[in-house]
């Protein structure tokens, strides 16, 4: 009987046998008494109905005989009394059917009988008398019979027998009816008894079946829990079933037995890892590593090799070593290939020698010295290539685990020892860094200094343009003052022209000057934060980020200062084009999601159904407005939420060359701005925590931007603000569809509109001064060329000419192109670079500044094409003074293409691609 095994299966299908056997049981009975019930249902059905239809015929023959009979008499027409003999047969013939539906009642049968009776009565007085004596013309008679009428009585007395058979005839289908009932209650208290006893039959079967399961499943799962929770895994289970659950035990031992030797291994390579963390030189990480690895695995002896050299010069020189005596047993260095050590190194895998003969190293202790019985020699390789060989020694053997545990943990200590040895050149790069870093901050500084001197002046000019305005509002009444008037406003007209070419053109040069540093640090930052070759640690990566975006928030800085400009100068132009509704809140939920949630913020985009899919505006203009308003919006909210609602406004204002009127509202639960500053933050260089102390930072020209912007684009920009309350920003634009309409057309309607909408809410600040631009078609962008995955086999070996004058720029670029495995030519001006040309004949491409001493860059481009040798030669013009129609003198000059300072890593070696493959 041991060997017998009753499964898990044969106990559930045992279970299961046993259930069903109960339930076909109670299908039966269930069947056999819904059969009872039917038979009496129907019974009552056919029975009773039919002894109700019967009674109800007979009684109408009655009235149909009765009926016919006066017809006859009073008019002798035959179809009556043929009418009446068909009655008089008809109820002969139901009554005999009823008398046979009643054989089971004799009450109901007798009182039928006494029915038929008075029938037969009523037919032998009243019925056939008269008719006969209409057939013998016996009209005194019939007048006697009408007069004394035998049968009125006779016929009530049938009717009302008719009335109670039927009542007792009811009475009865309602006990039939109670009966049936009755049945149905004693079948549902049986049907309801056998399920009990089914579901305690079953309870009682799975109850005696699950014991014997999980009673062994405990067991099981109890040596599991304390594997999991860190228990003894030296624990194993013992199964007494002859079972599936016996199976399931004796592979949770087998299992136990595999992780009690991965748990091992993980916390070795664990322990050393974590000692490894944080080492800065070589020498105390070979130390701390070979430490921690002898004692896992029980070595007694341990050596360490760097590799040190390049190519034919390689070495591997000892860095560190394990209970080392004072002679310094072993070799100092060693090359590939060199002894087993070196031919380990080459082959790259790991080898055991266990028996050990001649003179080896020594192991000692302070009582002696003996031989080593087992040696381990094992490669650290990164990315395919040796960069270290540990070698071992030890009094034992070596089993698989030490073995196992190696190769475990030299699989990434190749990465660390890689790291420690970038470090230096990290710092180094992190230092030139800081330094151009410090530099270009102080530039800054001084710039945003002559901006603000700049401001001031032209307030100083608007001013005195207010006044002439007002003056010119008297002409009519003072003509002479008119002419004085007139004179004094285009000698300020002239004043402020100047003025203005006088800040662009300084705006221009410092822009250059500020670019040309600010392009280096781009670059470098860049190229560190790729880190190509995986050298950099986290933190070094983060401080390569740092430097890259101040970087690049100097020039977002640049650019608005630029932007400002060209609104002020009326220079700016407005591009036309479709911009796609439908994916405006997945661009915010993109650009914004992630500021949301570090600043732990509620952000919510809600666009109305009834926003048409396209609106026709300048979409770069725009989306600048709406990410200038949302991130103000984050800046100054540290608790709550932020909201975008995007709605077609609803206005029977009406203009040519308008779609419909869009209306962005940006709305925080932030600090608020106070009413006497809702003016002033409109304006440049303004803030609403605009002191020298205060806890946002920023320049104060995103939201004058935004406001120029939106006037450039025929809306306008509402704020609606309490301090401490939040602030709600509108952006009302139109969607304009003709592009020849001018934009003051497109400001009066946003005026009206405006004043609509605040006539229906609470007063608002508007930013005022209305501006001009000029409308042009939006040309489609070109699209930029994706670089195919054969970029290095187009620019390898490759011959480029760099001409630029500031030496950083040069480093930055030379050191870009060189990893692409390009040749790189230096020249510092326009003249150089003619003489570079001429003594070299194969340059596939220069990069051409334009702003150099002696010879600039268009004229050395005019000159290079001017002598027909180089008419097909790519020239890239390189630019930071950024102002308008750059490109198009640079075309002109002869470039091949155009790229703006600071450059783009990408979009340099994208152009590139494109100029070195046609």
């Amino acid at each position: 009987m041991n060997n017998f095994r009753f499964g898990i299966r044969q106990k559930i299908i045992t279970g299961y046998i046993v259930i069903i056997v109960c339930l076909i049981a109670a299908i039966l009975a269930v069947t056999n008494q819904l059969d009872n019930m039917k038979s009496e249902r129907n019974f009552i059905i056919q029975h009773d109905i039919a002894v109700r239809d019967l009674t109800s015929q007979i009684e109408k023959d009655l009235l149909t005989m009765e009926t016919n009979k006066r017809g006859y008499l009073i008019t002798g027409d035959e179809s009556y009394l043929q009418s009446y003999d068909e009655a008089r047969s008809k109820w002969t013939k139901d009554f005999n059917t009823l008398n046979e539906l009643l054989s089971d009642n004799p009450n109901q049968q007798k009182n039928a009988a006494t029915i038929n009776e008075n029938i037969k009565e009523w037919i032998a007085v009243a019925g056939d008398p008269p008719i006969k004596m209409k057939q013998q013309n016996d009209t005194a008679g019939i007048t006697e019979f009408f007069r004394q009428d035998p049968g009125k009585e006779k016929t009530a007395q049938v009717l009302q027998q008719f009335d109670s058979f039927r009542t007792k005839e009811k009475a009865l289908t309602e006990q039939r009816a109670d009966d049936l009932n009755d049945q149905n209650r004693y079948l549902e208290i049986g049907l309801f008894s056998l399920l009990a006893f089914v579901v305690i039959a079953s309870i009682t079967l799975a109850y005696i079946i699950s014991g014997s399961i999980i009673k062994t499943i405990k067991a099981v799962v109890e040596t599991i829990r304390a594997m999991t929770s860190g228990g003894n895994l030296s624990s194993r289970i013992h199964v007494k079933s002859n079972d599936e659950i016996r199976d399931l035990g004796e592979a949770t031992n087998e299992l136990l037995n595999s992780f009690e030797e991965r748990d091992w291994l993980q916390r070795s390579v664990t322990d050393v890892v974590s000692k490894n963390q944080g080492v800065s030189s070589l020498e105390t990480l070979a130390e701390i590593f070979l430490s921690a690895t002898a004692q896992i695995t029980e070595s007694s002896y341990g050596a360490f090799y760097i590799k040190e050299g390049k190519d034919e010069n390689i070495r591997f020189v000892k860095k560190g070593a394990f209970a080392d005596t004072d002679a310094d047993v072993g070799r100092a260095s060693f090359k590939l290939g060199q002894g087993l050590i070196g031919q380990c190194a080459l082959e790259k895998r790991v080898q055991v020698i266990e028996k050990i003969d001649g003179n080896y190293t020594l192991i000692s202790s302070g009582l002696g010295e003996t031989k080593p019985n087992s040696i381990l020699i094992a490669p650290i390789v990164h990315e395919d290539e040796i960069v270290a060989v540990i070698e071992l020694a030890s009094l034992t053997t070596y089993s698989k685990q030490h073995i196992a545990f190696i190769e475990k943990v030299l699989e990434t200590f190749g990465l660390t020892i890689n790291r420690v040895i970038d470090r230096m050149e990290i710092a180094r790069l992190l230092s030139e860094s800081q330094a151009m870093t410090e530099e270009l901050q102080a530039q800054s500084e001084e710039l945003q200094t002559q901006s603000e001197e700049l401001q001031m002046q032209s307030e100083e000019l608007q001013m005195i343009n207010e006044q002439l305005e007002s003056r010119s509002q008297d002409a009519e009444e003072k003509s002479k003052a008119l002419e004085i008037a007139k004179k004094d406003l285009e000698d300020k007209a002239k004043q402020l022209e100047t003025g203005s070419k006088y800040k662009s053109e300084f705006l221009a040069n410092m822009s250059h000057e500020l670019r040309t540093p600010l392009n280096s640090i781009l670059i470098l930052s860049e190229m560190l934060a790729e880190n190509g070759n995986q050298s950099l640690s986290d933190e070094e990566l983060e401080f390569a980020r740092v430097i890259h975006s101040s970087g690049q928030d100097l020039l977002n800085l640049i650019n608005d200062i630029l932007d400002l400009s060209k609104v002020e100068a009326g220079k700016l132009e407005i591009m036309l084009s479709e911009v796609n509704l439908s994916e405006f809140p997945a661009n915010l939920e993109r650009n914004f999601t992630h500021i949301a949630d570090q600043k732990n913020l509620n952000f919510t985009i809600n666009m109305a159904p009834d926003v048409p899919p396209l609106l026709q505006t300048d979409e770069k203009r725009f989306q600048q407005i709406v990410k200038n308003l949302l991130s103000n919006a984050f800046k100054f909210t540290e608790k709550g939420s932020v909201s975008v609602s995007v709605k077609k406004v609803e206005t029977d204002v009406i203009y040519n060359g308008v779609d419909y009127w869009l209306e962005v509202a940006i709305k925080d639960t932030g600090i608020g701005i106070p009413k006497e500053k809702h003016a002033l933050i409109f304006q440049a260089f303004q803030q609403g925590d605009g002191a020298t102390i205060r806890k946002f930072g920023g320049t104060g020209l995103g939201l004058s931007i935004s406001s120029e912007f939106a006037k450039l684009l025929g809306g306008r920009l509402q704020l609606q603000s309490e301090e401490g309350k939040g602030s709600t920003f509108k952006l009302l634009i139109p969607s304009i569809s003709d592009e020849k309409v001018s934009v003051q057309t497109f400001l009066g309607a946003s005026a009206e509109v405006a004043t609509a909408l605040e006539q229906s809410s609470n007063p608002v600040a508007v930013a005022e001064a209305p501006i001009t631009a000029k409308i042009v078609p939006a040309e489609p962008e070109a699209e930029q060329p994706s670089i195919s995955v054969d970029e290095e086999n187009v620019f390898y070996g490759k011959t480029v000419l760099i001409t630029d004058d500031d030496n950083r720029n040069i480093f930055a670029l030379k050191t870009a192109l060189e990893q692409k495995g390009m040749n790189i030519l230096i020249a510092n001006n326009g003249m150089e670079c003619l003489d570079v040309l001429d003594a070299n004949k194969n340059i596939d491409l220069i990069l051409m500044d334009i702003m150099m001493p002696e010879m600039d860059g268009y004229e050395t481009m005019q000159r290079i094409r001017g002598t027909g040798d180089h008419k097909d030669l790519p020239i890239i013009a390189l630019t930071a003074k950024a102002m308008k129609n750059d490109r198009e003198k640079c075309l002109e000059a002869g470039a091949s293409d155009y790229i703006s300072k600071p450059l783009k890593l990408e979009q340099l070696f994208s152009v590139m691609h494109v100029w070195m493959t046609k």
